[in-house]
């Protein structure tokens, strides 16, 4: 079972709710009358031209997204049981005092069957991680550039 076929299992479980369409937007794979995962995804300040604001669509994936099939699979790769695949970093934690630069983004719409509604920035380590964590979702900076 995938991760998000997973997640979509357990949100249905513990009484989440997931998503109920009317079969509107239905890929193939998805359960019977759920909607496809459909972020926008916007990203401003990262430079060399991946600013811009775009759709995303999984199952099957699509949209205006420079690279829908890797932004898919970079979301099921983070995406657990019980968790959140767009939680911010953990208060309290022990981030490195360093900076990723200016880029910033803001993702919002459905995945798995939730409301995503969530903003990124590299302003230490453990943000800049989390954004690492979503490439290719969000553009490659950095280190990240290289590999």
């Amino acid at each position: 079972m995938s991760p998000v076929a997973h997640a979509q299992a357990g949100q249905s479980a513990a009484g989440l709710g997931v998503s109920q369409g009317k079969g509107k937007g239905q890929g193939k794979g998805q359960g019977q009358g759920q909607e496809r995962d459909h972020l926008t995804v916007t990203v401003r300040n990262a430079g060399g031209g991946a600013d811009g604001t775009f759709e995303l669509y999984c199952g099957p994936d699509g949209g205006s997204h420079p690279d829908p099939r890797g932004a898919c699979a970079a979301l099921e790769r983070n995406t657990r049981w019980g968790e959140d695949a767009f939680a911010p970093a953990r208060e309290g934690g022990i981030c490195t005092m360093q900076y990723g630069g200016p880029a910033t983004a803001h993702v919002t719409g459905t995945w798995a069957g939730r409301w995503v509604d969530a903003t990124y920035d590299r302003s230490d380590g453990c943000q800049i991680a989390r954004w690492d964590r979503l490439v290719p979702l969000l553009p490659a900076m950095g280190s990240e550039k290289r590999r």
